[in-house]
């Protein structure tokens, strides 16, 4: 299949879901990707931004292994409601891969430098308060742009912080440039959070702090409602869970605004509003 084509289905699907997520779309974004990695040449997102003219912080949002989802860009307008313009990357779409759960995936966390990079040249962001948030497949990918070594130094633009909900843990080692956040229930049998708890045993206080959540009884995928009453999938148990995903989210708000030096709002996300 031709480039042109993976990239008007990729558009294709990413409106699909945006038709689903949101009473309207705020932007859909094409930006190039990184130099050196010429496939995909373009990377698609969802880009939501708070009304004034800024700049605002920002949060670049990766998906799961499954891919762009209405899920996914709902992270995106829960942060707008709090002041930050967000970013959610297309990973898949441009790459033709409808899900990626059954293979080690490589080139999300390359994805997060890009949509860096597009943010930090827009007005409206203030690119030295731009942060990283991950789910799964993308909490892995979170950590990965972030830990120390050779991935991180290749690029100019830094995130401010990082954030993981239920990653794999596995071949960390617990040395990350930025403060760092993971968010897991100690029932996932996908992800397992006894690895989290090893990689920060690991840490010799080099780099920055890894402050670990473990909610006790939550599963893989807490955080969505659509997980409700729960599902398995690819012989794991996934799982929403109201409570783990309001103290997850009053979290992930309350560490933004630490680490981007700013305040949280006192407008209730989405999450809240539903849940």
């Amino acid at each position: 299949m031709m480039p042109a084509t993976q990239a008007v289905l990729a558009s294709l699907a990413l409106m699909t879901w945006l038709s689903l997520a949101t009473a309207h779309a705020d932007a859909l974004v094409r930006f190039p990707n990184v130099p050196g990695h010429p496939f995909p040449p373009y990377l698609l997102g969802y880009l939501a931004r708070p009304d004034g003219p800024g700049p605002f912080p920002a949060v670049v949002v990766l998906h799961g292994c499954n891919g762009f989802s209405s899920a996914s860009a709902a992270i995106a307008d829960d942060l707008k409601t709090f002041g930050y313009v967000a970013l959610t990357v297309d990973s898949l779409g441009p790459r033709d891969s409808s899900g990626e759960c059954d293979r080690f995936f490589v080139g999300q966390e390359i994805d997060a430098y890009a949509a860096l990079a597009h943010l930090s040249q827009l007005p409206f962001v203030d690119s030295n308060r731009i942060a990283l948030l991950g789910t799964s497949m993308g909490g892995y990918s979170a950590l990965l742009a972030v830990q120390r070594g050779a991935l991180e130094k290749k690029f100019d633009h830094k995130f401010r912080a990082a954030i993981a909900y239920y990653p794999s843990c596995h071949g960390f080692s617990a040395i990350m440039t930025v403060p760092t956040m993971i968010l897991i229930g100690d029932a996932d049998d996908w992800t397992p959070a006894e690895a989290c708890r090893k990689m920060i045993a690991q840490w010799t206080g080099e780099g920055d702090r890894i402050a670990l959540v473990v909610y006790p009884g939550a599963y893989h995928g807490f955080n969505f409602p659509q997980l409700e009453p729960g599902a398995g999938f690819l012989g794991h148990w996934l799982q929403y869970d109201k409570r783990a995903a309001t103290d997850a989210w009053e979290k992930v708000t309350t560490f933004l605004a630490t680490n981007l030096g700013t305040r949280p709002s006192d407008v209730p996300s989405r999450a809240q509003r539903t849940r």
